[in-house]
């Protein structure tokens, strides 16, 4: 009798053709779910009989509880070599052996240009109306050269967009905690002398940091309330980064000119979630990773990882 693998949030439907699978398909029966499971019960009722179980980036917690309520799990695959949402100790203590695969080939950097810059020339809502039959012009751009860009983060992704800022003729900023000036001489930007700073003298704010104690809520309503009103906020990042309460107030209320997205704290996000209506708001279901390359970085390596694991020497373990 073959492995049953379940392949979770493959929404697109393309996890068992954007990779060879055909290494593992006389031991290994794989079942790809199109749909995020709502609650842990689902979860584990739909995983009840799987023995691999695949899951992209961080949308799907394993909690002990859940884990608890898989016995047949044997292995369990992430993309990426971080995840935070895996219980790592339940995991060793159930024997059920965690892999990551390759990072992303092609980090949100690429999007986080599209968020802006569909912000700053009103892309959406032209397009709405040029479609519509509107008015011929309903927008007056923002421009990019000369104006300030603010990173809050300098690390890999961080740094691309600064370099993508300087080639637009931006001037920019960067500031995290742990930044000195040796790195922002490197990617050749200013280092903000502090968050608020930054904050308060920029025109665009893109956060590039991980999510940690440090991190978490580090831009709310009193950091909101020094950008300019004529300012943009991106966050390709984690959403937790921004209190979304208080983004939400902010982009009610007019303090901001606009804020782009692709990170929300519940995801997918639900029918009537105000993150949904919000105004002066461009959104994306977290599309930071999802392209061809990566997915077939991912799912190429999740063959390897079975393949590995059923030879008795797993690749990548996390944990």
């Amino acid at each position: 009798m073959r492995l049953r693998c379940a392949v979770l949030d493959d929404y697109q439907g393309v996890a068992t053709e954007i990779a060879d699978w055909s290494p593992v398909a006389d031991t290994v029966e794989v079942t790809a779910f199109d749909r995020h499971f709502a609650d842990e019960d689902a979860l584990a009722a739909a995983l009840a009989d799987f023995d691999i179980v695949v899951t992209l980036r961080e949308r799907v917690p394993f909690p002990a509880s859940l884990l608890a309520r898989l016995p047949r799990l044997k292995l369990l695959i992430a993309s990426g070599m971080r995840n935070t949402v895996i219980d790592y100790a339940a995991a060793e203590a159930h024997g059920v052996t965690v892999c990551g695969t390759p990072s992303s080939s092609t980090p949100p950097v690429e999007l986080t240009w599209a968020l802006l810059l569909g912000l700053a020339r009103g892309i959406v809502a032209e397009h709405d109306g040029l479609r519509a039959g509107g008015p011929w012009q309903s927008t007056v751009g923002a421009d990019l050269h000369g104006r300030r860009l603010g990173l809050l983060g300098l690390g890999r992704i961080g740094g691309q967009v600064a370099r993508v800022g300087l080639a637009f003729g931006m001037r920019v900023s960067a500031w995290s905690q742990n930044l000195g000036t040796e790195r922002a001489d490197e990617v050749g930007v200013e280092l903000a002398p502090s968050k608020e700073e930054l904050l308060a003298g920029s025109d665009f704010v893109s956060v590039h940091l991980a999510l940690g104690d440090r991190t978490r809520g580090l831009v709310g309503a009193a950091e909101l309330a020094l950008l300019k009103p004529t300012a943009f906020l991106v966050n390709t990042s984690r959403s937790a980064i921004v209190d979304q309460d208080a983004l939400l107030a902010a982009l009610h209320a007019g303090r901001i000119a606009g804020a782009g997205l692709d990170v929300f704290d519940v995801e997918p996000l639900p029918a009537d979630h105000p993150m949904r209506s919000a105004p002066r708001l461009l959104a994306t279901p977290h599309l930071g990773y999802v392209s061809r390359s990566n997915y077939e970085t991912y799912y190429g390596a999740a063959v390897e990882n079975i393949q590995a694991y059923l030879a008795g020497t797993p690749l990548r373990r996390l944990g």
